[in-house]
């Protein structure tokens, strides 16, 4: 194991904060000019889409069609026999996600996807749905060779409980922990624990930015989304530089369980099969990337949806709801309420402002930094500015769905962009609305997407910790393996690179679409 693993001194949780509280900012002058309002339209649909099925189709009856499918996309997979080319999944692939049809003909070498799985969501028979790797992972941990590991994200926990009768948002957390033990995982993990982590480390990167030690431009894109992370691969290279390094929170707890935990444990990580419960059809394809190998090993060995998740418990005759409620295992298990809000469109901005602003004051946030009301809700593109002492306006913003994405891409490639930090989402609604969710709406309406969004900042509220920072399994990590943020071992596990492209495609011509 490289030395760099092992513990070189001790730090106390005053002098850790200390150290995050020398990042400040404090006398630094900003000053950003640029494009004016967002745009406040809300993200996705009510229903039914009412051009399809009430009046005259959006879509000409003879040119509705289906969108493409690979035979070989590790996200996604369609049934021939149950499609009948109703055109839907053209509808939020065009028109949502911006991305079926722009583009140039012909295509190169691949077919243009982002792996987000809307049009399985938006599938009314059901022949479009995920790759589904459940019989993978039971052969795992029927395997007396393997630990397996896994990994819950903050949306499945507001969503699983709808595919055994509960409400839409229905909090399942315990019960989830409950059902995973009960299938024959080995350990459990919180995928918030690593939320937490990327909050330390994307908070810790934008200051540096802001202050100029590190040379790259402002804004500072989150990147925890992989459909948005693939859509700027494909549409926006040339704003590579403007995209946070840090992985996403699947991809660090795997890296960590895979060094951190195999070496707290004293574990071969080669016998460690690590599994990610997740909202997400891209989550398949991010795991399957070939960068995702810094651990050593696949850091991430497979991912199941919400809803394979519900098969393979229903297939063993596991019922969520007469299961107790059980707790996470230790070392990764604890989180904070700016962890669980990851699941909502909007939260990881809220959750990094609120530790951006302690590192730069050493003091707490204030409450409206506790409710960021303006970075909350459906709208496409929100905005809002946070005042910090010494500092002066932090401006940043959130959108989600890749068509409301490309107004600030568009105004950041002409140098218009006011914000320092901006949140992306490829799924209306962010990750609790994703691909791999449970089919409750076909398509997935607003009154889901609230129901499960105000579960999640309700568990925040309760939380006694809201703050990244405040997580004293994050404070150990450091102490005992990372040293500090963006450190040369952080560096290497958490953070990662990206490719281009653009040469996929010829470039549309404009007004093409």
């Amino acid at each position: 194991m490289d030395d760099r693993f092992s513990l070189e001194k001790e730090i106390t949780r005053r002098s850790f904060l200390k150290m995050m509280g020398g990042l400040g900012l404090t006398g630094l002058s900003l000053s950003l000019a640029g494009c004016g309002e967002g745009q406040q339209e809300f993200a996705g649909g009510k229903g039914w889409m009412p051009q399809q099925y009430q009046v005259a189709g959006a879509w000409p009856a003879q040119v509705r069609g289906r969108v493409p499918v690979s035979p070989d996309n590790p996200s996604i997979a369609r049934d021939d026999r149950k499609c009948i080319l109703c055109g839907q999944c053209l509808e939020v692939c065009k028109n949502t996600q911006t991305v079926y049809g722009h583009y140039a003909l012909p295509l190169v070498n691949d077919i243009v996807c982002v792996n987000c799985g809307q049009c399985a969501l938006w599938c009314p028979t059901g022949a479009i749905s995920e790759c589904d790797d459940s019989e993978k992972v039971w052969e795992a941990i029927q395997d007396p060779g393997k630990v397996v590991v896994v990994q819950t994200a903050p949306a499945t926990r507001v969503a699983l409980g709808e595919e055994f009768g509960l409400e839409p948002g229905a909090w399942v957390m315990g019960q989830q922990v409950a059902a995973l033990r009960r299938l024959g995982f080995d350990v459990i993990f919180d995928t918030n624990f690593t939320a937490d982590l990327t909050i330390m480390e994307e908070a810790t990167e934008l200051i540096r930015r802001v202050k100029g030690d590190l040379k790259k431009p402002l804004p500072q894109f989150t990147s925890c989304c992989p459909g948005w992370i693939k859509f700027c691969e494909y549409f926006y290279p040339d704003l590579f530089l403007n995209l946070s390094t840090c992985k996403s929170p699947q991809q660090m707890l795997g890296a960590l369980v895979k060094t951190y935990f195999a070496k707290e444990k004293g574990l071969n990580p080669k016998n460690i099969f690590s599994v990610a419960i997740m909202p997400c059809t891209a989550k398949k394809f991010e795991a399957n990337r070939s960068e995702m190998k810094d651990s050593g090993y696949r850091d991430v060995d497979s991912v199941l949806t919400t809803r394979e998740l519900s098969r393979l418990l229903k297939k063993h005759n596991i019922d969520l709801t007469k299961l107790p409620a059980e707790n996470y295992d230790p070392l990764m298990g604890k989180s904070t309420g700016g962890a669980v809000i990851f699941g909502a469109t909007g939260g990881v901005m809220e959750a990094a402002v609120r530790t951006a602003y302690f590192f730069i004051t050493q003091s707490p946030p204030p409450s409206g930094l506790l409710q960021l009301t303006p970075v909350r809700g459906l709208a496409g593109v929100k905005e809002a500015a946070v005042e910090i002492p010494g500092v002066g306006r932090i401006r940043v913003a959130v959108c989600h769905g890749m068509g409301n994405a490309r107004e600030i891409l568009e105004a950041t490639r002409k140098g218009n962009a006011p914000w320092h930090f901006v949140e992306f989402m490829c799924c209306p609604g962010g990750c609790q609305s994703g691909g791999g969710q449970p089919r409750t709406a076909v398509p997935p309406s607003d009154e889901i997407r609230l129901k499960r969004i105000a579960s999640l900042y309700n568990a925040d509220a309760k939380m006694v910790m809201r703050e990244s920072h405040e997580n004293p399994d994050i404070l150990t990590i450091y102490q005992k393996f990372l040293e500090h943020p963006m450190s040369e071992l952080a560096e290497r596990l958490l953070h990662t690179e990206y490719i281009s492209r653009g040469k996929c495609f010829s470039p549309l011509k404009s007004g093409a679409v």
